[in-house]
């Protein structure tokens, strides 16, 4: 059990001005596994004049030597893998086959890089009788997920440390547990303070209190695309930078050339990887007609192979849903799939063979047309959807007809065929016959999937301000 009593505000460790504590169920078992403090708006005022103060020195402060910090941080991080892979699997309920690898050694490489490019703050360009030089943008909050929750605030806080940026962190409620714990590693660290600063609670009262604070500088929020419309509006009127990371509805398009029984299981277990709680998950399935009976086939093979069990035990690929609430909206949009005519294959269910936890069974919709809620709406849950082509150029329209555009996928039979695919995707990124994710590369979507980029260079320029001084 892990409970905690206090915030991380100014370098220590204080009582918090908000009243009660909010319990961190475990999915799995539905059993209390921890708890955290109730912060209010006083807590912001708190952890932003913290961050206030301590921005002058900390974003003067030289490159090598925030270098050093994030250098301390993923050591530390390393040194603790196990423990804070074991906390969000707690907290979350990602299977320990994936937690691991996924939830923590993922984020510590993405830290790492920015050991070598905060030198980027260092460097002066000269344009005519201009210098252009690079400034932190200030003083930064941070509302985070529950479903990749060590992953995102990684995203954030490492570009903004190499910047030279203070920071004010809100965890999501559902999992908040991995946030202290980092918490206790910076401190650690000796991280001067008011660099990072952390309070918990609700959206509605810490959330909004941040995004519209008018000492932050910037925003950045990764969640739902209807929050982050909130999180948009409350920062609008001071004029604050905002990065959003939203949903997505992401296609794999496989092309009538392509390795079917390879590309369709890469599909599968794209989609059911952390239970479907994955915003860049491809779980619209474009598939040639020619060739989508086989496809349908292979899908359910794969998916029937797959097990679903208690997180704990190595051999499960899939766990729960992170909440009673997601379970039940997951559970909804498979009924709206079944009214709107797509054809259930398999899952559809709560499996009875789970007397606790929020469990959902990995579903398959075949025929689905791309018009349906299902191929629309982000369901957020082990739900896939496969949908038939006629040709090419009906392929790259329908995977282009949505709203979002954070990710896509497309596997063809050469990497030349899936690049000229690939190319012509509207959204932020596109893995090309099941490529690996790469934290060097941007991270960020179109449309209705957010503006801003985090990871690699681009994930630092979203912390910088661009000044030119006239000599």
């Amino acid at each position: 059990m892990l409970n905690h009593n206090a915030l991380f505000i100014d370098g220590r460790w204080q009582k918090p001005s908000g009243q009660g504590i909010a319990e961190v169920i475990n999915p799995a078992t539905e059993q209390v596994c921890g708890s955290v403090p109730l912060g209010d708006e006083l807590d912001v005022e708190n952890a932003v004049a913290a961050a206030r103060r301590a921005f002058a020195s900390w974003s003067r402060t030289p490159s090598s030597v925030r270098a050093g910090y994030i250098r301390a941080l993923a050591v530390q991080l390393r040194d603790r893998a196990d423990e804070m892979a074991s906390v969000i699997t707690s907290e979350l309920g990602m299977p320990v086959q994936w937690c691991r690898s996924v939830q923590v050694d993922g984020p510590i490489t993405g830290l790492e890089q920015y050991v070598e490019l905060a030198h980027l703050m260092d460097e002066v360009r000269e344009v005519g009788n201009s210098l252009v030089i690079r400034e932190a943008v200030g003083v930064c909050a941070f509302i985070n997920p529950w479903n990749y929750p060590l992953h995102q605030l990684i995203g954030k806080l490492a570009p903004a440390l190499a910047a030279g940026c203070t920071v004010v962190v809100k965890p999501s409620q559902e999992t908040p547990l991995h946030a202290f714990l980092l918490a206790q590693m910076i401190e650690d660290i000796g991280l001067p303070a008011g660099v990072f600063n952390l309070v918990s609670g609700p959206g509605s009262k810490v959330g909004e209190a941040l995004a519209k604070h008018p000492d932050v500088d910037m925003v950045s929020f990764t969640g739902s695309t209807g929050a982050g419309v909130r999180v948009a509006q409350a920062a609008a009127p001071s004029v604050k930078r905002v990065c959003l990371e939203l949903g997505g509805k992401s296609p794999l398009l496989i092309a009538e050339d392509a390795d079917l029984d390879a590309a369709v299981r890469y599909g599968v277990q794209d989609v059911m990887i952390n239970s479907g709680q994955t915003c860049t998950a491809l779980t619209r399935m474009l598939l040639p007609a020619s060739r989508y009976a086989e496809a349908v086939e292979i899908a359910l093979q794969e998916i029937q192979s797959l097990r679903m069990g208690d997180p704990l035990d190595p051999q499960s690929f899939l766990g729960p849903m992170c909440s009673a609430g997601q379970k039940r909206t997951v559970l909804d949009y498979i009924k709206v799939g079944q009214q709107e005519g797509a054809r259930l294959l398999c899952g559809g269910d709560a499996p009875p063979a789970f007397e606790r936890g929020f469990y959902v069974s990995p579903t398959l919709f075949a025929d689905v047309d791309n018009r349906m809620r299902i191929a629309q709406e982000e369901i957020f849950g082990p739900v896939l959807c496969l949908i038939p082509y006629a040709d090419e150029a009906q392929a790259i329209q329908i995977a282009n007809d949505s709203p979002f555009g954070l990710s896509s996928g497309v596997w063809a039979g050469s990497a030349e065929r899936a690049l000229q695919l690939g190319r012509q995707m509207r959204a932020g990124q596109c893995f090309l016959n099941g490529a690996a994710f790469n934290y060097q590369a941007p991270f960020g979507g179109y449309k209705q999937s957010g503006n801003g980029r985090e990871w690699g260079e681009e994930g630092l320029n979203e912390f910088v301000e661009v000044k030119a001084i006239q000599v």
